[in-house]
């Protein structure tokens, strides 16, 4: 009877997982005859098998919920909210019986009385003698080919004892097939035989996953005892010996894989109550339910996803009576997304409600004394957003039994980056909040990278390596320094360093710039949520499958290791973790990392929102700002390098002569006793120009708000930055006197609009956003259609589109097609911003939909076609 026992026990954790599906699936669609088929069917099997157990409290409520099923199968009751919402609560009470019956080995005591009676008073006088005949009907029917239910409930109302009722099933099982079809009903439920299957215990899976994890551990040092000897004799059967534990593995772990739609399944029933519960009308959609991750894993995230779909419920989205107050459906939505990305799951829950308010975020944060008034005035919109998941931290109102007791997010944040995981968080006030969750898709074998710093090795998962950069030795990067803070120049980004051996402890003494006096070494470029740094290291082996063995409790402190694992060679070496290596050194802040390259909307760069600004002095001792992203490289250049060509300076770079001009309207070093003449360097394809300036100030996060200059030919206008009246150049206008195809001066015509701006080139995005928010202008910009469409389907609103022709994975033209198809963008005016301005590009675009067609970049044509597409008088 044990094994009855807790048989019976999986199969009704199942079944109440389906029935919670499958109600709320009848709530919405009440003429469902196969899903109340299924209902009726899944109730009446565990109400027979409770029968046959001799477990009589289970089956007296299980008998009076198939009361009102039956009735509402054969047609004499109405599927009510009401009627489902009571089964639900008697489903509730087994779930509550079950889990005391699993904890204790027995049958609780308890009283459902009142239940019962609820229920029984539904059914109505007559709904035991319908049920009798419902039951005579439906265990006489023919059993569907591809369900064994009927064959349980044929033995649970057998009247023979226990021994001789159990070899009744298989005889059942193997009877011949009907001859009559089961009803249609019937049929369109159970679907196609499901595969063959069979049940293991999770031990077993655990047992054999250790062993094949202690294989591939003697695989590697076999392997490496191979290399070591050079010995051919073995290097055949070693390599097949290799294949077969590979594919071993690979077998292993896909029988821990389970479809992340598991952990969703209570989702459903968790937002219809939250929703009677709260008085809001709540959808939730759910997408990617088939992607697959490790059952450990699996069972880490149930916790905190049902967390934070609560709180998106009851924080998040408002009342019906707030929403159409703001012009939103009453209906409120929330989005749970999961899909893979590189050795990663990214898991999304959203919700159109709200939002996370700053104001409120910066009062409780000053009220905690987590951070002081001056510090939260320095922070970008994200920092702030970012101390929701601080322990004891919540803007709730009030304390609900939902939400608002001050726990919950910082447990959330803990688990996930227990498991290796990242979480950050984006919203805007009003419009709603969107969480990213980024995990691993296994935590017992992983491929890492072995590096090396101070003679010392360590492994770094590979999942979080995005690129290896080497450094230093002449033809490498050289690391630089911006107020002592190391960086690299890796494309179009300065990306910020921590030198794995100084944050280790194991390299002491001031730091030397790599890259001079010919010293060497590698940089490990990784990505922490939407930031991305890099890891200097000495030196780099190949990468290995290693077996992940926990912290030792002696080193948990450290917060750097994830844990550790033996190599081939029988060494122990330490698993580096990227996420405590950001958070013990704080090189992740934001506004220091760079943004991850996906198309996703939490990219999109907002003339609202903080940016990182350099600020330097030229010619007089006002500061001078300009976006850091269009900075291409900061160079100190020796002053007899810069030559003369034409009556302009330029210095040789990179191949070709680059122009460099003067912001102090002259350039002569020599008479004002200077050997080295500091450079901003701007790039863009082929083209480069350096700008000369007098010192290099700082590097500050701010939001600007340029008050427009009078008429001052290369500035924007003024600023306060950092407490200082600092001027904003015009970046546009300064890289127009380099001559060749830079770009032409402009005028100023202030606007009050929103303007979207699609473009996938990074510098030319960093020089439109601030150009037209100078102008008035309220200006998103991101890097492709597809991300821009994704703001369309989350709601957003904007009165123009500028859009690049030339893109890559959807062009400009298919775009404007997709706009102009239907939705709330379709009659908005669209601006092609391109280098391609020949009559027949011209004609294509307007064909595709663009209301206007302005070459790249004419800022004076550009804003004199908003104003006109917009209905704005240009200003004289």
């Amino acid at each position: 009877m044990d094994d009855l026992l807790a048989d019976f026990l999986t199969e009704t954790h199942e079944g109440l997982v389906a029935l919670d599906v499958a109600l709320l699936r009848l709530e919405k669609s009440p003429d469902d005859k196969p899903t109340l088929s299924e209902i009726f069917r899944l109730v009446h099997t565990i109400k027979g098998t409770c029968g046959f157990l001799g477990l009589s409290r289970l089956e007296r409520v299980a008998h009076a919920a198939e009361n009102i099923l039956g009735l509402y199968r054969d047609g004499v009751l109405t599927v009510t909210p009401a009627g489902v919402s009571l089964v639900l609560r008697a489903l509730d009470r087994i779930k509550e019986i079950v889990g005391k019956l699993e904890q204790g080995g027995s049958e609780p005591a308890g009283d459902d009385a009142q239940l019962i009676g609820e229920l029984d008073a539904a059914a109505g006088g007559d709904g035991i003698s319908t049920l009798a005949e419902t039951e005579a009907a439906f265990n006489n029917a023919p059993a569907p080919v591809a369900t064994e239910e009927p064959a349980t409930a044929e033995v649970a109302e057998a009247p023979a004892p226990a021994p001789v009722a159990k070899p009744s099933a298989p005889q059942r099982r193997a009877a011949p097939p009907p001859t009559d079809a089961p009803p249609a009903e019937e049929a369109a439920s159970s679907g196609r035989a499901p595969p063959q299957s069979i049940r293991v215990s999770v031990d077993v899976l655990e047992d054999l996953m250790m062993l094949v994890s202690e294989l591939v551990l003697t695989r590697n040092q076999l392997m490496q005892v191979s290399r070591a000897r050079s010995d051919g004799a073995y290097s055949v059967p070693l390599q097949r010996l290799s294949h077969i534990t590979s594919d071993l593995q690979d077998g292993v772990m896909k029988t821990r894989m389970q479809p992340i739609g598991n952990a969703w399944a209570k989702m459903p029933r968790l937002v219809r109550d939250l929703s009677i519960e709260l008085g809001k009308k709540i959808d939730l959609e759910m997408r990617g339910a088939d992607t697959e991750l490790d059952r450990q894993v699996l069972e880490l995230i149930k916790d905190p996803l049902t967390h934070m779909v609560r709180n998106s419920g009851d924080h998040g989205l408002e009342g019906p009576e707030d929403r159409r107050r703001a012009g939103k459906s009453e209906t409120g939505r929330i989005m749970l997304n999961a899909f893979h990305e590189g050795g990663h799951i990214l898991i999304e829950i959203s919700d159109d409600g709200r939002g996370l308010s700053l104001d409120r975020i910066r009062q409780k944060a000053l009220t905690q004394g987590l951070a002081s008034e001056s510090e939260i005035a320095g922070m970008s919109d994200a920092e702030i957003h970012r101390f929701i998941f601080r322990a004891g931290f919540s803007t709730a109102a009030a304390v609900t039994a939902v939400s608002g007791r001050g726990v919950g997010m910082d447990v959330v944040k803990t688990n996930v980056e227990r498991i290796g995981g990242t979480i950050d968080v984006t919203s805007v006030e009003g419009r709603g909040t969107a969480f990213t969750i980024k995990i691993p898709l296994t935590l017992a074998i992983v491929s890492a990278l072995i590096v090396e710093v101070a003679g010392e090795r360590f492994a770094i998962p590979q999942i979080g390596v995005l690129e290896l950069v080497r450094v230093g030795g002449g033809s490498g990067s050289r690391v630089e320094r911006i107020k002592d803070a190391p960086v690299l120049r890796l494309r179009d980004r300065l990306l910020p360093l921590v030198s794995l051996g100084r944050v280790l402890g194991l390299e002491e003494g001031p730091a030397q710039p790599l890259g001079e006096g010919g010293d060497t070494g590698f940089v490990v470029v990784t990505q922490v949520g939407a930031n991305v740094f890099g890891i200097i290291v000495d030196r780099l082996f190949d990468t290995e499958e290693i077996v992940v063995k926990p912290v030792a409790p002696i080193l948990r402190h450290i917060g750097m290791f994830s844990g550790n694992t033996i190599l081939g060679d029988g060494s122990v070496i330490m698993i580096l973790d990227p996420n405590g290596i950001a958070r013990v050194t704080g090189v992740v802040a934001d506004g220091a990392g760079v943004r991850s390259a996906d198309n996703k909307v939490a990219s999109a760069v907002r003339s609202n929102e903080k940016t990182s600004l350099l600020l330097f002095r030229a010619g007089d001792e006002t500061p001078k700002a300009v976006p850091l992203g269009l900075i291409a490289r900061l160079d100190d250049i020796p002053v007899e390098q810069i030559e003369n060509s034409g009556g302009t300076p330029v210095v040789q770079y990179r191949g070709q002569l680059m122009p460099l001009l003067s912001m102090s309207g002259g350039f002569a070093p020599a008479e004002e006793g200077r050997t080295r003449q500091t450079v901003l360097v701007f790039s863009e394809g082929e083209r480069s120009l350096g700008i000369m300036v007098d010192a290099i100030l700082d590097v500050v996060d701010e939001a600007l708000s340029v008050q427009a200059g009078q008429g001052r030919p290369g500035f924007l206008g003024s600023a306060v930055v950092a407490g200082k009246v600092t001027d904003v150049i015009d970046t546009a206008w300064w890289l127009g006197q380099a001559g060749g195809d830079w770009f032409r001066p402009a005028t100023s015509t202030p606007l009050s609009r929103r303007l979207l701006v699609v473009e996938d080139s990074a510098f030319f995005r960093e020089l439109v956003v601030p150009a037209l928010a100078a102008d008035g202008y309220e200006v998103v910009a991101v890097e492709g259609p597809a991300q821009a469409l994704r703001l369309r389907e989350r709601g957003d609103m904007f009165d123009a589109i500028v859009s690049d022709i030339e893109m890559p994975e959807m062009d400009g033209y298919e775009f404007a097609r997709d706009v102009r198809s239907g939705g709330p963008w379709q009659d908005l005016p669209m601006v092609a911003l391109t280098g391609r301005v020949e009559p027949a590009a011209v004609a294509r675009g307007r064909a595709a939909g663009f209301t206007d067609y302005v070459g790249k970049y004419d800022r004076e044509a550009l804003l004199a076609s908003l104003s006109e597409c917009l209905a704005v008088p240009v200003a004289a």
